[in-house]
């Protein structure tokens, strides 16, 4: 019997692999994304690893044995899973809180609320960190001319904590709304009917539905943590984390095999986590058997739940937004925490060393965001429509980079394009291709996920009428996928224009980003200048985002089919 079956899926993937031999477009382009994702992702993850076991001697377990026995090393690993573990409880906490108050409660907030789940995405990373400093920090607002309290400090664990949070709980925020609004109602109603009172139904019906969704939520916001650069490295302080960890040993110390060893470490408890999040969580049901509601939910309007949910979200919600209206304001005042006349010489500054990182960045951006664009939904065309050798690690490359960290990648492409044949270190090019891997993931899932709505009958029509696959793709998956599309888009170029901890490796004197300027300033204690730096960026994402939504508008697309 298992040798029948095996003997017909080997039939089967003959004939899937004749059918694709007939058509040399499509063998070309599977044949590119391979090469693609070897090159720009696998390649340079193997170099990482190659580096970590090879010294002048040869191969060597010196670099392993040197970090196992490090009590600095094991101090940071321990911050680095505290860190993961706390930021990721209360972001999943926060998060749901959110989610169930945007999808079960009447509401009137729910508009203000949305906003706070774009701003960590339009900003750069470590925006609130600079913001925590300002209002907390020695100089705070807050804690030293309101409270007067001297030598305040918000750096370390507990400055990590709070930023981190509001950085990454929007995160999960998204991914829980839409799982609670694809559960049918009849359910919960059902349970009401029985007499169920709202938190016994909460208790037995909707919680165990969303149980894989909210540990989903939980390990993303941990991949994320664990995973970030920015944070740590502007409010850390002695709260070291691997990400920080690496960048310092490879460009601090000089020890490249030091953080390729610590990188590999990072990346195989980010990759664990991911393999375990896609191919277990993933495969389990977070809503009823149709995954369609089967009437519209009615929200709750009991005072008793509404008004808890509607502070506990308000507060959180001004305190985030406060936080980002200090980023804009500190830009105006002469020397934040000691002198708050107005000036704009922060803005002067700026503009007299040199618009070149914001352009720099604006002009990479703008080449990367296309090329995201199109690579994306051609990976997802390849996934869900076509079967071919090597089908899965198309799916598991394209998607990996999600749970690389960007240190990790950084100090990848700096060990694997600084020789010949592909010497890119210092060039454009390479900061363009950082910015396509890093945006590559969320593309391709937005893609998959609007194909795998889509009936293939209506491609299959084209391809009877006699279409060959580039065809049938331009002009008939695309046009229908273009939400999915344009939606990859938007993300891709927000997400490059505020990208930092792969591409702080790779700038070049020829090539200065943004957000590493905005670092920059930031650790020379430049806090104005810094605020300036990212109030331009703010407003040049915004500007940027708007004149998409405006395009996207004449061309049938609705901004609401994106988000």
């Amino acid at each position: 019997m298992a040798l029948n079956k095996y003997k017909s899926k080997m039939r089967n993937d003959i004939t899937d692999m004749k059918k694709i031999w007939r058509d040399p477009m499509l063998l070309t382009t599977i044949i590119f994304v391979i090469m693609i994702l070897l090159i720009f992702i696998l390649f340079p993850l193997f170099s990482v690893l190659k580096q970590s076991f090879i010294s002048d001697e040869g191969f060597t377990l010196k670099s392993y044995i040197n970090i196992v026995k490090s009590i600095s090393f094991r101090h940071t690993l321990s911050n680095t899973l505290k860190l993961g573990l706390s930021v990721g409880v209360l972001s999943t906490l926060i998060g749901f809180i959110f989610a169930y108050a945007d999808s079960y409660i009447r509401s009137h907030f729910k508009k203000m609320f949305n906003i706070v789940s774009i701003l960590p995405i339009i900003s750069p990373p470590f925006v609130l960190a600079l913001s925590a400093i300002m209002l907390f920090g020695q100089h705070g607002l807050i804690t030293y001319k309101i409270l007067k309290i001297q030598n305040a400090n918000i750096y370390g664990f507990k400055g990590l904590l709070i930023v981190q949070t509001m950085t990454f709980f929007p995160v999960a925020y998204l991914m829980l709304t839409g799982l609670l609004k694809q559960i049918d109602p009849a359910l919960e109603e059902a349970a009401r009917n029985m007499g169920a009172s709202h938190w016994k139904t909460f208790k037995t019906v909707t919680l165990p539905l969303m149980a894989p969704g909210i540990a989903n939520a939980f390990l993303l916001t941990f991949i994320e943590t664990v995973a970030d650069f920015a944070n740590p490295m502007v409010i850390g302080g002695d709260f070291s984390t691997l990400a920080t960890e690496i960048y310092l040993q490879a460009i601090g110390n000089y020890d490249m095999q030091g953080g390729a060893t610590i990188a590999t470490i990072l990346l195989v408890l980010t990759i664990l986590i991911f393999v375990f999040e896609k191919y277990w969580l993933e495969k389990k049901s977070y809503v009823t058997v149709t995954g369609k509601a089967s009437r519209a939910r009615e929200y709750i309007s009991d005072k008793k739940i509404v008004l808890p949910i509607d502070i506990f979200c308000l507060l959180v919600t001004v305190f985030v937004l406060g936080f980002y209206i200090l980023i804009p304001l500190s830009s105006v005042f002469k020397i934040w925490g000691i002198d708050y006349s107005l000036t704009l010489d922060h803005f002067k500054y700026v503009f007299n060393l040199g618009l070149k990182p914001l352009t720099d960045t604006t002009f990479l951006s703008v080449i990367a965001t296309p090329i995201t664009g199109v690579l994306a939904m051609i990976i997802a065309f390849l996934i869900v429509r076509k079967k071919f050798f090597g089908k899965a690690f198309v799916e598991f490359s394209s998607l990996l980079a999600m749970a690389v960290p960007g240190t990790v990648l950084g100090i990848g492409y700096v060990l694997s394009y600084n020789t010949k044949p592909l010497l890119l270190t210092g060039t454009g090019t390479i900061i363009v291709i950082a910015f396509v891997m890093r945006s590559l993931p969320v593309g391709v899932r937005s893609g998959v996920t609007a194909l795998q709505q889509i009936d293939p009958a209506i491609e299959e029509a084209a391809s009877d009428m006699g279409a060959n696959t580039s065809k049938v793709f331009s002009s008939v998956t695309l046009p229908l996928i273009k939400p999915a599309f344009f939606s990859g888009l938007v993300y891709s170029f927000v997400r490059s224009m505020t990208a930092v901890s792969t591409v702080i490796f790779l700038i070049s004197a020829k090539y200065n980003l943004l957000t590493v300027q905005i670092l920059a300033q930031v650790d020379a204690g430049r806090f104005g200048v810094a605020s300036a730096y990212s109030t331009l960026l703010i407003v040049i994402v915004y500007i940027a985002i708007s004149i998409m939504y405006f395009l996207l508008s004449k061309m049938g697309v609705s901004k609401d089919e994106i988000m």
